[in-house]
């Protein structure tokens, strides 16, 4: 079933119309959407809506306006992480330039929302409403991190709250789209988006993690590229808090400082981590908010027959090594 969700998705994203002319700000929009990746938001959004209804053709062109939302925030957030890769092709800016990249970037945002247009208009406002804050937020957690770079004392719970803005909203608002879109109920709404919150929150430990700990051949991107770039993560902060002082004299050796030998620098900086049980601990977290997300899912008023695609899936983002 959720590949045969994916296939319509897809044939979906390629039948979408982002404009002409000048071809120099639609090109790199069909570029970045044509990309690939998981497509997981509008894929949530169907699932989220299947839980209440089998007649899912209406929910395809909302459910797209995720993905469209998602790819702008790529194109934005790899012109200011100076990223010149994106699933292993030129990014936008480079391909391109930064204006550009910011123009057409600005166009996706606004096609973002044309999809949502046609909604039914009894809960119009309340989508949009909803989209918006969730955009916001998007951003926001986007502002705290480049904040995290240059700050020296970023706390754990600080970094939960940047990735929950950063990563988990979007989904936990996907799911919710479904929902109000089939006709759920306000309450088995909301329980949709907490529990799209929590996956999205533990999706990003598993990056984090994987990022440490992943195999390159699996993963899609350099291991260590997180320690290489002293990124503030969960594994990071976690060792700061609970390192002596032998292991905070390591950390500091390679934290902040210039990069002769960026392997020896993951060696050292993974050591710490190992010698702290690091990987487990982020295991734990991961777990936890799996678990309190599986609890949010029970409660949805549907049988439990009609939850397993999404307990499947979510059960797959968490065993993921890509």
């Amino acid at each position: 079933m959720q590949t045969d969700l994916s296939s319509l998705l897809n044939q979906a994203l390629t039948e979408l119309d982002y404009g002409q002319q000048p071809a120099a700000l639609y090109d790199p929009i069909r570029y970045i959407m044509g990309l690939g990746g998981k497509r997981l938001r509008p894929l949530l959004t169907l699932l989220g809506g299947q839980l209440f209804t089998d007649e899912l053709a209406p929910l395809v062109k909302p459910a797209l306006a995720t993905e469209v939302f998602h790819n702008f925030t790529l194109v934005h957030d790899d012109l200011m992480d100076h990223a010149p890769l994106r699933r292993g092709q030129p990014t936008v800016h480079e391909k391109w330039n930064a204006s550009t990249a910011i123009l057409s970037g600005d166009v996706m945002l606004v096609r973002a929302y044309e999809l949502l247009f046609d909604v039914p208009a009894a809960v119009l406002p309340q989508v949009l409403r909803r989209f918006s804050q969730t955009a916001a937020e998007v951003c926001e957690g986007q502002q705290w991190d480049m904040n995290f770079e240059t700050e020296t004392t970023v706390t754990i719970p600080q970094y939960l709250d940047m990735i929950r803005l950063k990563t988990a909203v979007l989904l936990g608002f996907a799911l919710e789209l479904g929902a109000v879109l089939a006709g759920a109920s306000a309450d088995d709404a909301e329980y949709l988006r907490q529990f799209g919150t929590d996956i999205g929150l533990a999706f990003q430990l598993r990056d984090d993690l994987l990022d440490v700990y992943g195999d390159a051949a699996t993963f899609g991107k350099r291991v260590g590229g997180d320690i290489i770039s002293d990124k503030k993560t969960f594994l990071l902060l976690t060792a700061q808090a609970q390192a002596d002082a032998a292991q905070q004299a390591a950390l500091a050796q390679h934290i902040g400082q210039p990069v002769a030998d960026a392997e020896a620098k993951v060696a050292a900086v993974r050591g710490v981590y190992d010698e702290l049980n690091i990987r487990p601990q982020t295991e734990a977290l991961i777990n936890q908010y799996f678990e309190d997300a599986l609890l949010h899912l029970d409660r949805i008023g549907v049988p439990a027959a009609r939850k397993e695609p999404l307990r499947r899936l979510a059960l797959q983002l968490l065993e993921r090594e890509s």
